[in-house]
């Protein structure tokens, strides 16, 4: 069984960053990735500084591309199905029958996405979106809908006015408190009671919304917040703590992004209820560097 210093499960923004910083300390690491990112489905990453329109794919690409340069890194293309825990470490087997150990380990597995609509499908990452601060800006001046799947989705139409003129659909499930009503009133933003039922237009692209009373209205770009879960058993496997976030559970980190088990981390969209590339790099930069510290005050301590 191989045995590592370190292994970084995934292979994003998170877990590239988290990576790089062990491989910068010059330490044994393993990186296991499946190639089934998130943001696979979006064409341009935005707001992530250096990065704005950049593909995340290229941008993933890059970043193997440097990590290869140091000769303490090994990749697997990958999953990794299961994970334990002992006093020695973790050890993991992998798709490829595998198995692998490490005195520590990062979890940087992401989130699955459950859309409301059938017919969001298609589009989403290109019409149907969920972040205005990432895509609000390719949008801007469209007809914008907001299609509340969770608690809370009257704040993401509460920003939308600024990008574009905004309805609230509140899908007759998620009616908004009296001062929320107040605010969408003050920023211009519709509230429409009536759920949406099917996105119209061709493609990849939105051009409008059928109503379960049978209209037809005008809409150029969608935002809603998906329903997540963990892309990976590996957490709960483990016994990692979690935490209820705005879209679905969460892996409980500390302030620097150790889990519940002492050696475990999480970062990325895994282990945070505020999804954005910046905010994931930054915490699997984060991730890597305690790893590293727990590490030499571990060597230390012998």
């Amino acid at each position: 069984m191989d045995r590592y210093d370190a292994i970084v499960v995934g292979g994003s923004f998170a877990g590239l960053s988290a990576a790089m910083m062990l491989a910068r300390a010059r330490r044994r690491l393993l990186l296991i990735d499946a190639s089934r990112p998130r943001n696979r489905f979006a064409t341009a990453s935005h707001g992530f500084l250096g990065q704005d329109g950049v593909a995340p794919a290229e941008i993933m690409r890059e970043g193997l591309t440097q990590l290869y340069r140091y000769p303490t890194v090994d990749f697997v293309h990958a999953e990794a199905l299961t994970a334990s825990l002992d006093e020695e470490g973790a050890s993991l087997t992998l798709s490829d029958g595998s198995a692998v150990r490490a005195r520590k380990l990062i979890l940087a597995t992401g989130v699955a996405d459950d859309l409301p609509l059938e017919s969001m499908r298609p589009r989403w990452g290109v019409s149907v979106l969920h972040c205005p601060y990432c895509h609000g800006y390719e949008v801007r001046d469209r007809s914008l809908a907001v299609i509340a799947n969770v608690p809370g989705a009257a704040h993401q139409a509460l920003l939308l006015p600024d990008w574009g003129p905004t309805t609230f659909y509140t899908q007759g499930v998620f009616e908004p408190s009296p001062e929320e009503v107040e605010r969408l009133a003050a920023r211009g933003v519709e509230i429409e009671r009536t759920p949406v039922v099917e996105l119209l237009g061709e493609g990849a692209e939105t051009r409008g919304l059928r109503l379960a009373d049978g209209r037809e209205v005008p809409a150029g770009a969608v935002f809603t917040a998906p329903k997540t879960r963990m892309a990976s058993p590996l957490a709960e496997q483990l016994g990692c703590a979690f935490a209820d976030g705005m879209t679905g559970p969460y892996v409980q980190v500390d302030e620097t992004q150790q889990t519940s088990l002492a050696g475990v981390f999480a970062a990325g969209d895994a282990a945070s209820q505020m999804y954005n590339a910046t905010f994931a790099s930054a915490a699997g930069v984060m991730a890597g560097v305690a790893a590293h510290r727990a590490l030499v005050l571990e060597a230390a301590a012998a």
